[in-house]
């Protein structure tokens, strides 16, 4: 009977998922979603994606991390992190608290730019407002490990986004109709493998539920492959048989902002390994 109601909300929620809602309740009904798919296993293991589902890959996991063969690149994007500009600044002068703790409040929607801006985002302003070059958003050996390393000094740090305004709630809203817009050639939406299938196999794939996904970005897949949260989405576009949106563009910007707030109160933890 429990199951039967969660699969009456939920497709309840997603016949209006064009209509406007409540981040909060829209939050809640993941969460509820969750408990009757996949019951018995606390929220706070979600951080850990499908790997919370199986003892051995989580001790695999574990055990990778205690020695990550990809700490070369995320020292590499220290070094960016710490190297003066021309102009004596660094990318710690562009952030409050000198960039400790600060990643989980990104993205946030900018009222004077009227749009998301992500961390990502974030650095490529520091950069271009200190006279340097911008970055390209799908380079794993600038963007990339920088954003590794930037982001790893707010691991600990509770996921806290805000939908604070109606024009905030309009972004939210639009990347809250992507994830449920079915595209490509297979037909599917972010929300057909992650949250119908979250927790479960899909063809010989167990798939990760939708809350916890966006904490723990950058990832090594395979302890070598970086993505950034975006540079992932566009894989899964191209891997259902579409043509994926640009990473940075507004498109996106709002994906990550509607799908970051389903992660509200989860700690960050950057730069993790994963299958």
């Amino acid at each position: 009977m429990r199951l039967l109601q969660h699969l009456t909300a939920l497709i309840i929620f997603i016949a209006s998922s064009q209509a406007w809602s409540n981040p909060e309740e829209d939050r809640q009904l993941f969460l509820d979603t969750f408990a009757g798919n996949i019951p018995d296993v606390p929220i706070s293991q979600y951080i850990y994606g499908s790997m919370m589902l199986s003892e051995d890959a989580l001790n695999q996991y574990e055990s990778i991390m205690d020695f990550p063969p990809f700490q070369e690149m995320v020292d590499q994007g220290k070094k960016i992190w710490e190297t003066p500009f021309k102009n004596g600044q660094k990318f710690a002068n562009c952030f409050g608290n000198k960039g400790t703790n600060v990643a989980g409040k990104f993205p946030y929607y900018d009222t004077t730019q009227e749009q998301v801006v992500t961390f990502e985002m974030a650095l490529n302003f520091c950069l271009e407002q200190n006279g340097e070059t911008r970055m390209s958003y799908v380079n794993p050996k600038t963007m990339g490990v920088l954003s590794a390393y930037a982001r790893s000094l707010s691991d600990g740090m509770l996921m806290q986004i805000e939908v604070p305004n109606a024009q905030a709630l309009t972004k939210y809203e639009l990347g809250k109709s992507l994830y449920f817009k079915r595209i490509g050639q297979y037909n599917l939406a972010c929300a057909s493998c992650h949250l119908t299938h979250g927790g479960h196999y899909f063809r010989d794939e167990l798939l990760s539920p939708t809350i916890g996904q966006a904490v723990h970005f950058p990832v090594f897949r395979g302890g070598e492959r970086l993505y950034t949260l975006q540079m992932r989405y566009q894989r899964c576009m191209e891997a259902v048989g579409a043509v994926a949106f640009e990473s940075g563009s507004e498109t996106l910007n709002n994906l990550e902002f509607f799908h970051s707030y389903l992660s509200n109160g989860l700690p960050l933890q950057s730069s993790v390994y994963r299958r």
